[in-house]
């Protein structure tokens, strides 16, 4: 297992690496201005002898390489620089949001592998049922449905409609605490919403999974042994089945990620999704640096996670193979 994760931790410095370069290069080749954006109203009626100056001061003028190896370097030292559009560290403004953001994306992941999984085993104990046609019918919708338009369906019904549940925010808006009672009630439509948005591809996997191995020889074998049906199925056919679901894990994380910014603006969730937003609108190289390599290091962690729990479910599988 050690040497499994210390090979992916070795391939993923290069691929973070070009990451980074990628990012500073399609920011260099962005029409927007970043000293503009930065010095927002003023800058329209600023001469460009102030604008130069600030441009230098920003250290925006030099070369891209030169700017993006300095930032490296910094980064590995444990500074990530500061965010241009937000005038404050990136590591403060990461740190100020990052804690919400794995709160909602948790949650979530937690909602869609278990509701898809118990679904998933359910339609698959007896295929082409009601059960399993409305649940695949279901599922098929869901895929092709943006989690940006479920959460406005959801504020409509739920928070508008019914009123059971906040519409947005992190806390009740004559609330100046931050409560986890308060927290755990605002936290429940968007991490439902998004979480339901991941679950077809995990209902789907396990229904598949399950179902063929409850066709195979050793689930018949257990059968014919006279063990019981739940015994069977969650003993046998689930073990099996489940495998190909673990792969799906790390090939989700970055549609959870996308998933999770769409749902975070729709329900002002006080996670990264507005300073991502703000970093790519204003060019901020800094902050967009820092957040992708973010994103991508939650994909690599999310790849390792699918091999290592794949190694653990099989053991015909090796670490070191």
């Amino acid at each position: 297992m050690g040497r499994m994760a210390g090979r992916r931790v070795l391939l993923a410095v290069p691929v973070l690496a070009a990451v980074t370069f990628g990012v500073f290069a399609v920011a260099a080749a962005s029409p927007f201005d970043p000293v503009k954006a930065y010095a927002g109203t003023a800058g329209l009626t600023a001469s460009q002898e102030n604008l130069d100056q600030l441009r230098a001061n920003l250290g925006v003028d030099r070369p891209l390489v030169s700017r993006w190896w300095d930032w490296l370097g910094s980064a590995l030292g444990g500074d990530l620089g500061d965010s241009t559009v937000m005038r404050q560290p990136v590591a403060d403004v990461i740190g100020e949001r990052l804690g919400w953001s794995v709160l909602l994306a948790t949650a979530a992941f937690a909602v869609a592998v278990l509701l898809g999984t118990g679904l998933g085993v359910l339609a698959a104990r007896r295929p082409g049922r009601l059960l399993d046609r409305c649940v695949s019918a279901a599922a098929y919708t869901l895929e092709a449905a943006p989690a940006f338009w479920l959460g406005l369906l959801a504020i409509w019904f739920f928070a508008l409609e019914l009123g059971l549940l906040p519409a947005g925010g992190l806390t009740d808006a004559a609330s100046d605490t931050v409560t986890l009672g308060q927290v755990a009630g605002h936290l429940e439509l968007p991490a439902a919403v998004l979480g339901i948005s991941q679950l077809p591809w995990f209902f789907l996997y396990v229904r598949q999974g399950v179902a063929d191995a409850l066709g195979e020889d050793p689930v018949r074998g257990a059968r014919a042994r006279g063990l019981s049906e739940r015994t069977v199925l969650l003993g046998h056919a689930l073990r099996s089945g489940m495998l190909p679901m673990l792969t799906l894990i790390g090939s989700r994380v970055p549609e959870l990620i996308t998933g999770a910014l769409l749902v975070e603006t729709v329900f002002s969730w006080p996670g990264i999704a507005a300073a991502t937003v703000q970093a790519a609108t204003s060019v901020d190289f800094p902050l967009l640096a820092a957040l992708t390599v973010l994103a991508t290091v939650a994909v690599v962690l999310g790849n390792l996670l699918s091999d290592l729990l794949y190694a653990l479910a099989d053991p015909r599988v090796g670490f070191d193979g």
